[in-house]
Protein backbone atom coordinates (compact mmCIF):
# COMPACT_ATOMS: atom_id res chain seq x y z
CA UNK A 1 0.00 0.00 0.00
CA UNK A 2 0.67 3.52 0.16
CA UNK A 3 -0.19 6.93 1.48
CA UNK A 4 -0.39 9.87 -0.55
CA UNK A 5 -0.02 12.07 2.26
CA UNK A 6 3.40 10.58 2.54
CA UNK A 7 4.24 12.33 -0.27
CA UNK A 8 6.62 15.87 -0.51
CA UNK A 9 3.00 17.70 -1.02
CA UNK A 10 4.37 21.21 -2.29
CA UNK A 11 2.80 24.79 -2.20
CA UNK A 12 2.96 27.20 -4.40
CA UNK A 13 2.11 31.20 -3.82
CA UNK A 14 0.33 32.91 -6.12
CA UNK A 15 -0.11 36.97 -5.37
CA UNK A 16 0.55 36.60 -2.00
CA UNK A 17 -2.80 35.39 -1.32
CA UNK A 18 -3.63 32.17 -2.89
CA UNK A 19 -2.03 28.69 -1.59
CA UNK A 20 -2.79 25.96 -4.23
CA UNK A 21 -1.78 22.21 -4.04
CA UNK A 22 0.14 20.75 -6.98
CA UNK A 23 -1.78 18.01 -9.12
CA UNK A 24 -0.46 14.95 -8.04
CA UNK A 25 0.25 11.81 -10.24
CA UNK A 26 2.32 8.43 -10.02
CA UNK A 27 3.63 5.70 -11.76
CA UNK A 28 2.44 2.50 -9.96
CA UNK A 29 4.30 -0.79 -9.95
CA UNK A 30 5.62 -4.26 -8.32
CA UNK A 31 9.00 -3.22 -8.20
CA UNK A 32 9.32 0.02 -8.90
CA UNK A 33 11.99 1.39 -7.18
CA UNK A 34 14.02 1.09 -11.10
CA UNK A 35 11.17 3.21 -12.68
CA UNK A 36 12.92 6.52 -15.00
CA UNK A 37 9.34 7.35 -15.35
CA UNK A 38 9.53 10.23 -11.90
CA UNK A 39 12.83 11.97 -13.75
CA UNK A 40 11.09 11.65 -16.99
CA UNK A 41 7.62 13.60 -16.16
CA UNK A 42 9.55 15.91 -13.40
CA UNK A 43 11.95 17.07 -16.52
CA UNK A 44 8.96 17.08 -18.92
CA UNK A 45 7.00 19.65 -16.51
CA UNK A 46 9.93 21.35 -15.55
CA UNK A 47 10.20 22.20 -20.22
CA UNK A 48 6.55 22.98 -19.91
CA UNK A 49 6.44 24.75 -16.65
CA UNK A 50 3.31 22.50 -16.11
CA UNK A 51 3.13 22.68 -11.57
CA UNK A 52 2.89 18.99 -10.79
CA UNK A 53 3.95 16.53 -8.53
CA UNK A 54 4.88 12.57 -9.77
CA UNK A 55 6.34 10.28 -7.27
CA UNK A 56 7.09 6.17 -7.53
CA UNK A 57 4.28 4.10 -6.04
CA UNK A 58 5.15 0.68 -4.81
CA UNK A 59 1.85 -1.79 -4.51
CA UNK A 60 1.44 -4.83 -3.07
CA UNK A 61 0.61 -7.66 -6.33
CA UNK A 62 -3.07 -7.72 -4.26
CA UNK A 63 -3.85 -4.71 -3.54
CA UNK A 64 -3.93 -2.67 -6.74
CA UNK A 65 -7.63 -2.10 -6.49
CA UNK A 66 -7.71 -0.36 -3.29
CA UNK A 67 -4.19 1.71 -3.81
CA UNK A 68 -6.32 3.13 -7.19
CA UNK A 69 -9.28 4.38 -4.61
CA UNK A 70 -6.80 5.57 -2.28
CA UNK A 71 -4.72 8.00 -4.86
CA UNK A 72 -8.02 8.73 -6.37
CA UNK A 73 -9.86 9.59 -3.14
CA UNK A 74 -6.70 11.96 -2.02
CA UNK A 75 -7.34 14.07 -5.42
CA UNK A 76 -4.44 12.40 -7.19
CA UNK A 77 -4.73 13.18 -11.11
CA UNK A 78 -3.44 10.82 -13.05
CA UNK A 79 -1.15 7.30 -13.02
CA UNK A 80 1.11 5.35 -15.16
CA UNK A 81 0.64 1.65 -14.60
CA UNK A 82 3.50 -0.64 -15.20
CA UNK A 83 4.66 -4.35 -14.67
CA UNK A 84 2.83 -6.72 -13.53
CA UNK A 85 -0.52 -4.40 -13.53
CA UNK A 86 -1.34 -3.79 -16.82
CA UNK A 87 -4.04 -6.29 -17.48
CA UNK A 88 -5.32 -6.34 -14.19
CA UNK A 89 -5.45 -2.26 -14.10
CA UNK A 90 -7.93 -2.45 -17.25
CA UNK A 91 -10.32 -4.17 -15.42
CA UNK A 92 -10.47 -0.86 -12.81
CA UNK A 93 -11.35 1.70 -15.18
CA UNK A 94 -15.06 3.50 -16.11
CA UNK A 95 -13.76 4.06 -19.81
CA UNK A 96 -11.35 2.83 -22.24
CA UNK A 97 -9.63 4.40 -25.06
CA UNK A 98 -9.33 2.77 -28.64
CA UNK A 99 -5.80 1.67 -27.84
CA UNK A 100 -6.56 0.07 -24.49
CA UNK A 101 -9.20 -1.91 -25.91
CA UNK A 102 -7.12 -3.31 -28.81
CA UNK A 103 -4.41 -4.03 -25.94
CA UNK A 104 -6.72 -5.33 -23.34
CA UNK A 105 -4.27 -3.49 -21.13
CA UNK A 106 -3.42 -0.09 -19.76
CA UNK A 107 -0.57 1.98 -18.76
CA UNK A 108 -2.07 5.48 -18.51
CA UNK A 109 -5.32 6.27 -16.10
CA UNK A 110 -6.99 9.88 -15.76
CA UNK A 111 -9.08 10.72 -12.80
CA UNK A 112 -11.40 13.20 -14.12
CA UNK A 113 -13.49 15.84 -11.54
CA UNK A 114 -16.71 13.74 -11.67
CA UNK A 115 -14.87 10.65 -10.65
CA UNK A 116 -14.26 8.87 -13.89
CA UNK A 117 -11.30 7.13 -14.34
CA UNK A 118 -10.33 7.18 -18.31
CA UNK A 119 -7.92 4.05 -19.17
CA UNK A 120 -5.42 4.37 -22.21
CA UNK A 121 -2.42 2.89 -23.72
CA UNK A 122 0.50 4.87 -24.83
CA UNK A 123 3.15 1.77 -25.54
CA UNK A 124 2.64 1.37 -29.04
CA UNK A 125 2.37 5.42 -29.85
CA UNK A 126 5.73 5.26 -28.06
CA UNK A 127 7.17 2.64 -29.88
CA UNK A 128 6.04 4.12 -33.39
CA UNK A 129 7.60 7.58 -32.79
CA UNK A 130 10.82 5.96 -31.52
CA UNK A 131 11.18 4.06 -34.28
CA UNK A 132 10.29 6.29 -36.81
CA UNK A 133 11.31 9.92 -35.67
CA UNK A 134 14.18 9.31 -32.83
CA UNK A 135 15.81 6.71 -35.34
CA UNK A 136 14.44 7.62 -38.45
CA UNK A 137 13.65 4.07 -39.84
CA UNK A 138 10.50 3.93 -42.15
CA UNK A 139 8.11 0.41 -41.41
CA UNK A 140 6.31 1.35 -44.74
CA UNK A 141 6.62 -1.70 -47.23
CA UNK A 142 9.10 -3.30 -44.19
CA UNK A 143 8.74 -7.03 -43.32
CA UNK A 144 8.50 -6.69 -39.78
CA UNK A 145 9.14 -9.78 -37.22
CA UNK A 146 7.54 -9.09 -33.73
CA UNK A 147 8.65 -11.82 -30.91
CA UNK A 148 6.45 -12.69 -28.09
CA UNK A 149 2.87 -12.82 -27.58
CA UNK A 150 2.32 -11.26 -24.13
CA UNK A 151 0.61 -8.42 -23.14
CA UNK A 152 3.71 -5.71 -24.28
CA UNK A 153 3.09 -7.47 -27.75
CA UNK A 154 -0.52 -6.98 -27.98
CA UNK A 155 -0.52 -2.78 -26.95
CA UNK A 156 1.74 -2.41 -30.06
CA UNK A 157 0.50 -4.95 -32.73
CA UNK A 158 -2.21 -2.55 -34.32
CA UNK A 159 0.36 0.97 -33.95
CA UNK A 160 3.08 -1.15 -36.36
CA UNK A 161 -0.08 -2.34 -38.88
CA UNK A 162 -1.00 1.04 -39.46
CA UNK A 163 2.35 2.17 -40.34
CA UNK A 164 1.48 -0.18 -43.62
CA UNK A 165 4.45 -2.79 -43.78
CA UNK A 166 4.24 -5.47 -46.35
CA UNK A 167 3.91 -8.00 -43.69
CA UNK A 168 3.71 -8.55 -40.21
CA UNK A 169 4.75 -11.95 -38.46
CA UNK A 170 3.88 -12.56 -35.00
CA UNK A 171 6.68 -15.66 -33.28
CA UNK A 172 5.91 -17.29 -29.83
CA UNK A 173 7.24 -20.43 -28.89
CA UNK A 174 3.51 -21.56 -28.53
CA UNK A 175 2.31 -21.23 -31.87
CA UNK A 176 -1.69 -20.66 -31.10
CA UNK A 177 -0.88 -17.77 -28.59
CA UNK A 178 0.95 -16.40 -31.61
CA UNK A 179 -2.22 -17.59 -34.17
CA UNK A 180 -5.01 -16.37 -31.93
CA UNK A 181 -2.90 -13.03 -31.44
CA UNK A 182 -2.50 -12.66 -35.56
CA UNK A 183 -6.34 -13.45 -35.80
CA UNK A 184 -7.57 -10.94 -34.09
CA UNK A 185 -5.33 -8.22 -35.79
CA UNK A 186 -5.97 -9.34 -39.45
CA UNK A 187 -8.27 -6.59 -40.02
CA UNK A 188 -5.69 -4.44 -39.61
CA UNK A 189 -3.43 -5.43 -42.03
CA UNK A 190 -1.34 -8.26 -43.35
CA UNK A 191 -0.08 -10.53 -40.60
CA UNK A 192 0.02 -14.13 -39.58
CA UNK A 193 2.16 -16.15 -36.85
CA UNK A 194 5.25 -18.81 -36.98
CA UNK A 195 7.12 -20.29 -34.21
CA UNK A 196 10.43 -19.33 -33.44
CA UNK A 197 12.28 -22.68 -35.60
CA UNK A 198 10.02 -21.83 -38.67
CA UNK A 199 11.38 -18.20 -39.03
CA UNK A 200 14.31 -20.09 -40.69
CA UNK A 201 13.13 -19.47 -44.41
CA UNK A 202 11.94 -15.96 -43.69
CA UNK A 203 14.34 -12.82 -44.05
CA UNK A 204 12.81 -9.65 -42.08
CA UNK A 205 13.88 -5.79 -42.36
CA UNK A 206 12.55 -4.78 -39.00
CA UNK A 207 12.86 -7.47 -36.00
CA UNK A 208 11.24 -6.42 -32.72
CA UNK A 209 11.83 -8.10 -29.57
CA UNK A 210 8.44 -8.36 -26.94
CA UNK A 211 9.64 -11.14 -24.95
CA UNK A 212 10.56 -11.03 -21.19
CA UNK A 213 13.49 -12.54 -21.93
CA UNK A 214 15.94 -9.29 -21.84
CA UNK A 215 14.26 -8.55 -18.51
CA UNK A 216 15.74 -11.97 -17.00
CA UNK A 217 19.19 -11.77 -19.28
CA UNK A 218 18.05 -14.52 -20.93
CA UNK A 219 18.38 -15.13 -24.84
CA UNK A 220 16.15 -16.23 -27.43
CA UNK A 221 16.48 -19.28 -29.62
CA UNK A 222 16.79 -17.61 -33.62
CA UNK A 223 17.52 -19.19 -36.73
CA UNK A 224 20.32 -17.87 -38.03
CA UNK A 225 20.01 -15.66 -41.33
CA UNK A 226 16.87 -14.50 -40.87
CA UNK A 227 17.69 -10.62 -41.59
CA UNK A 228 18.09 -8.35 -44.70
CA UNK A 229 20.82 -6.35 -45.07
CA UNK A 230 19.73 -3.13 -43.94
CA UNK A 231 17.76 -5.09 -40.71
CA UNK A 232 17.20 -2.69 -37.69
CA UNK A 233 16.63 -5.20 -34.57
CA UNK A 234 14.77 -3.22 -31.63
CA UNK A 235 13.96 -4.57 -27.99
CA UNK A 236 11.51 -3.08 -26.25
CA UNK A 237 13.73 -3.35 -22.76
CA UNK A 238 16.18 -0.91 -22.08
CA UNK A 239 19.10 -0.45 -19.29
CA UNK A 240 22.69 0.47 -19.16
CA UNK A 241 24.35 -2.83 -20.99
CA UNK A 242 23.53 -4.55 -24.12
CA UNK A 243 20.69 -7.02 -24.16
CA UNK A 244 21.38 -10.51 -25.20
CA UNK A 245 18.79 -10.15 -28.00
CA UNK A 246 20.67 -6.80 -29.17
CA UNK A 247 24.29 -9.41 -28.74
CA UNK A 248 22.23 -11.73 -31.09
CA UNK A 249 21.57 -9.05 -33.26
CA UNK A 250 24.87 -7.90 -33.55
CA UNK A 251 26.37 -10.74 -34.30
CA UNK A 252 24.04 -11.38 -36.82
CA UNK A 253 25.02 -8.46 -38.49
CA UNK A 254 22.05 -6.26 -38.17
CA UNK A 255 22.78 -2.71 -39.68
CA UNK A 256 21.08 -0.61 -36.45
CA UNK A 257 20.06 -2.18 -33.10
CA UNK A 258 18.29 -0.22 -30.30
CA UNK A 259 16.76 -0.73 -26.90
CA UNK A 260 13.45 0.63 -25.66
CA UNK A 261 14.96 3.67 -23.83
CA UNK A 262 12.95 5.84 -26.60
CA UNK A 263 10.00 3.87 -26.70
CA UNK A 264 9.83 4.66 -22.60
CA UNK A 265 9.95 8.66 -23.55
CA UNK A 266 7.92 8.82 -25.81
CA UNK A 267 4.99 6.80 -24.28
CA UNK A 268 5.52 9.11 -21.88
CA UNK A 269 5.16 11.94 -23.06
CA UNK A 270 1.75 11.17 -24.94
CA UNK A 271 1.12 9.81 -21.05
CA UNK A 272 1.42 13.44 -20.60
CA UNK A 273 -0.45 14.89 -22.88
CA UNK A 274 -3.54 13.31 -22.15
CA UNK A 275 -3.60 14.38 -18.48
CA UNK A 276 -2.49 18.46 -19.16
CA UNK A 277 -3.34 18.97 -22.83
CA UNK A 278 1.11 20.22 -23.40
CA UNK A 279 3.40 18.03 -25.69
CA UNK A 280 6.55 18.04 -24.40
CA UNK A 281 9.65 18.23 -26.60
CA UNK A 282 11.29 14.08 -26.37
CA UNK A 283 14.82 14.83 -27.27
CA UNK A 284 16.35 16.55 -25.09
CA UNK A 285 15.16 14.71 -21.97
CA UNK A 286 15.67 11.38 -23.79
CA UNK A 287 19.57 13.00 -24.86
CA UNK A 288 19.63 13.45 -20.67
CA UNK A 289 18.43 10.06 -20.44
CA UNK A 290 21.29 8.58 -22.47
CA UNK A 291 23.89 10.44 -20.56
CA UNK A 292 22.69 9.07 -17.55
CA UNK A 293 22.58 5.57 -18.46
CA UNK A 294 24.86 5.25 -20.47
CA UNK A 295 27.79 5.77 -18.77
Amino acid sequence: MFALASFELSLQKKSGKILKLMDTYGVIGNPIQHSLSPLIHTLFAEQTKQQLIYRPILVAVDSLASALNEFQAQGGKGLNITLPFKQQAFQLVNAHSERAMCAFAINTLKFNDEGDRLGDNTDGVGLIRDITLHHQFSIRGKKVLLLGAGGAVRGVIKPILQEEPSELVIANRTENKAQALAGEFLKYGSVRALTFSALVENQFDLIINGTAASLSESSIELPENIMTNNAYCYDMVYGKGTTPFLHWAKSQGAKLCSDGLGMLVEQAAESFFIWRGVKPDTLPVLTKLKEMTRC
